[in-house]
């Protein structure tokens, strides 16, 4: 492939992430071009490190499986003002404490969301599904065949993940040996202290 050539699918590839509402599957790129997938994903990750170099406010990245352009990460503060009707769309704690079980524990019924989180979901889970976030995957095999709830395409964009294996692990988020057992030995003082001002009360009393 010549300059003049790679220069050409730059400016179509350009042309078309621009007015795609989704992201851009390479293997769809590469049907619409004429080109092996390869190239495609060569070029646009030789467009991706080009806007990197010039500093641009925007990005292209590869997300659910396919390319588009986002707001670069640095400017996320002026993306924010301007967006100021989405302040009012934002996920509450237990709308995110409830997706972030689905998408780590899918697929699963809402009766296993509300064990783990011991209160009811039923909200949580329509609003979740309204957003698009969540879906129903299948029902479970076993008595009642309760719905089984996952992650959907949608959740990906928004998260800004190409799959579900780009997930944090989450060993990332649990404490350290030296952290548990300071917290037991803190456990185990105010525990200790308690029952020495019990006794200190009691002996009072008695008095």
């Amino acid at each position: 492939m010549n300059t003049s050539e790679e220069l050409s699918i730059k400016q179509a590839i350009e042309s078309i992430l621009m007015v795609a509402t989704d992201p851009v599957p390479p293997n769809l790129l590469a049907q619409l071009l004429e080109k092996p997938t390869s190239d495609i994903e060569k070029i646009c990750e030789s467009l991706s490190e080009e806007y990197k170099q010039e500093n641009r406010g925007f990005i292209l990245v590869r997300v659910g499986g396919g390319y588009r352009y986002q707001s670069h990460p640095e400017q996320a503060p002026w993306v924010e003002r301007f967006v100021i009707e989405g302040q009012s769309t934002r996920l509450t704690a237990a709308a995110l404490e409830t997706l972030a079980i689905v998408a780590y524990k899918q697929p699963i019924s809402r009766a296993q969301v509300s064990s783990i989180r011991g209160v009811d979901v039923d909200g949580v889970i329509r609003t979740l599904q309204q957003r698009g976030y969540i879906d129903e995957l299948s029902r479970d095999t076993g008595p009642g065949n309760a719905v089984l709830f996952g992650t959907t395409q949608s959740f990906l964009e928004r998260m800004g993940l190409n799959s579900l294996e780009d997930l944090p692990s989450l060993g990332d988020f649990v404490p350290g040996a030296e952290v548990v057992e300071a917290l037991e030995r803190g456990l185990r003082y105010d525990t200790d202290l308690q029952e020495e001002t019990e006794e200190k009360s009691s002996t009072t009393e008695s008095e």
